[in-house]
């Protein structure tokens, strides 16, 4: 059987650019790392981590002489103010300069630290609706001998350069769609849409890097996997698959190791997943195995997944792809889904090595863009019994998606609108049953009831882990504002926050040669109340602040990170 999905392609043409996350909201002083019930007040003390000498230099830099100008677009005829700098987009296309650094950066933290997502959110007076919409930008931090150098730059992606030629959308972003000049565009428009080719190719999620030392910019449009330079920030071009897969779509968030590079292809015709696999140095994907949806009418959302050291673990939630809502020029409060409560929730489980299911599972109704890691649960005879998989999980709410939009993000009043998350933990039983268990891991009081953008240390990807780093919340709120560590085995949560900053997933970067989980630096971009932008770097284990790199300009929100050591092949 073609495993390839090629099929996809006319109903999914259209599951454009960046797909749903959420992250975090907030800015100024009084830095606090604190359990989310202790009182404010107290402002976190700078404790550098132990530190080992490095002798190598960044690359001289240049930074030119003007910072870049942050811009507040117009929406379709009127200009708000005063709208926090997370949500503004940078005008100049590129900086890059040496930072100032308030506290003190560990000396091993040597390489550099990548952030992906959305930053540029207009074109000339015309603004974008949704947060997914914008269009890529890069930002870097290198760090060396205790200094930082930072800089950004927009992916040229096809889409990004055509908008900026035209002045306009020229392809499907999550929701926006070109206008057509006449009824005849509109078909052509159709037509394409059914090809594949007026599908964004705006790599705005997610940022990783392969086994090889290649650097991806992604999507979750396969078109939109971007490889890019991580040195200069340079787009250097499409990454290609050899294969013959085919698939327009795939899961924004594969599974990256130091060998192996694993993905999801949605089939929207004949609803269900193809799981393949990649080697490191390789462009071609493996086809392992197919699951078909149980419920319908087209397959559930796969923004994200985890895999265990054994199986993957393949989501089928109630949040299901759209054909007709492709096909809108006006986007609904779902946009490209429809929500089928009907349909039921499930989880599937494939063994790696076979391709065969060995585990599907109804489950309670849920809403994930991420997932933080999942691991096998053995008995005494050390045979495995069950999976347990962790999401960030918006308690089957899926109003979070119309929340991103920039006018609710824009236009914060005070009052609490950020729809509650918790750690949702899944229980997969492998011995026949046929449902499996969702609760939560611990009291999301303990983080506020927000939970979006998690890392953990890569070391413990698909194996049994104790900590989680992510974004919470502090009420009232309309946006994830603090910074959180989770402590899935206490159950308990340290949180940092600083009034009126957007902080952005926390990054986890391990100590070389560190023995403990949690031995490393947790690094975040901020957006800051006053209009500064810096990546803060906690230590990850007491979750104090260390150290932040002072960008001289505002900086807009964005997504997902990805850290390259400066001894990587790349």
């Amino acid at each position: 059987m073609s495993p390839t999905m090629a099929s996809s392609l006319c109903v999914f043409a259209a599951m454009s650019s960046a797909a749903g996350r959420p992250a975090g909201v907030s800015a100024v002083p009084g830095r606090l790392s604190s359990s989310q019930g202790a009182k404010q007040g107290k402002r976190a003390v700078a404790q550098p981590l132990a530190a080992s000498v490095v002798t190598e230099m960044p690359p001289p830099v240049i930074a030119p002489p003007a910072r870049p100008v942050v811009d507040a677009p117009r929406r379709r005829g009127g200009r708000g103010g005063g709208e926090h700098a997370a949500w503004k987009s940078v005008r100049q296309e590129r900086w890059e300069g040496a930072l100032e650094v308030e506290g003190e950066l560990p000396l091993w933290l040597d390489g550099t630290y990548l952030r992906n997502g959305p930053g540029l959110w207009n074109l000339g007076d015309y603004g974008f609706r949704h947060l997914f919409d914008g269009y890529a930008t890069l930002v870097r931090v290198s760090f060396c001998n205790g200094r930082a150098v930072g800089a950004h730059r927009q992916i040229e992606s096809e889409a990004y350069k055509a908008a900026r030629a035209h002045g306009k959308v020229c392809y499907r972003e999550f929701s926006e769609v070109p206008k057509p000049d006449s009824f005849l565009s509109y078909v052509g428009q159709l037509a394409s849409l059914f090809s594949g080719s007026s599908l964004t190719d705006n790599s705005n999620t997610g940022v990783v890097m392969l086994g090889d030392g290649r650097v991806l910019c992604l999507t979750e449009t396969i078109k939109g996997s971007i490889v890019i330079d991580p040195d200069t920030l340079d787009t250097i071009g499409k990454f290609e698959y050899s294969d013959k897969l085919g698939g327009l779509i795939h899961s924004a968030h594969p599974i990256v190791t130091e060998t192996e590079f694993w993905t999801l292809i949605p089939d929207l015709i004949r609803p269900g997943y193809a799981v393949a696999r990649m080697d490191a140095g390789s462009n071609e994907r493996q086809f392992v195995g197919r699951v078909d949806c149980r419920g319908r009418p087209a397959p559930g959302w796969v923004h994200s997944f985890p895999i265990t050291e054994h199986y993957v673990v393949v989501p089928e939630m109630p949040l299901r792809y759209c054909a007709k809502n492709l096909l809108r020029a006006e986007p609904t409060p779902l946009y490209k889904f429809e929500w089928h409560i009907e349909s039921g929730s499930y989880m599937h489980v494939m063994c790696k090595a076979s391709g065969k299911i060995v585990a599907s599972v109804e489950v309670p109704p849920f809403v994930t863009f991420h997932f933080i890691n999942a691991y096998e649960e053995r008995d005494e005879e050390g045979r495995v019994t069950a999976i347990i998989a962790d999401c960030c999980e918006h308690n089957a709410n899926t109003s979070i998606l119309d929340n991103l939009r920039l006018h609710n993000l824009r236009s914060f009043t005070g009052q609490d609108v950020l729809p509650d998350a918790r750690v949702g933990r899944f229980r997969i039983p492998l011995g026949g049953s046929p449902f499996g268990e969702l609760e939560s891991a611990l009291d999301p009081d303990e983080h506020g009831r927000g939970m979006d953008m998690c890392s953990i240390n890569p070391a413990h990807v698909g194996k049994k882990y104790r900590y989680a780093y992510a974004c919470g919340a502090r009420r009232p709120c309309n946006f994830p504002n603090t910074l959180t560590k989770i402590d899935l085995v206490e159950k308990t949560a340290k949180n940092w926050y600083e009034e009126g900053a957007v902080p952005s997933e926390p990054f986890f970067v391990p100590r070389p040669g560190a023995v403990e989980e949690d031995d490393g630096v947790a690094i975040s971009m901020v957006s800051a109340k006053d209009g500064s932008g810096y990546a803060l770097v906690l230590d990850a284990t007491t979750f104090q602040e260390i150290a932040r790199a002072k960008f001289p300009y505002a900086m807009p929100y964005g997504l997902h990170c990805c850290w390259v050591p400066r001894n990587s092949n790349a």
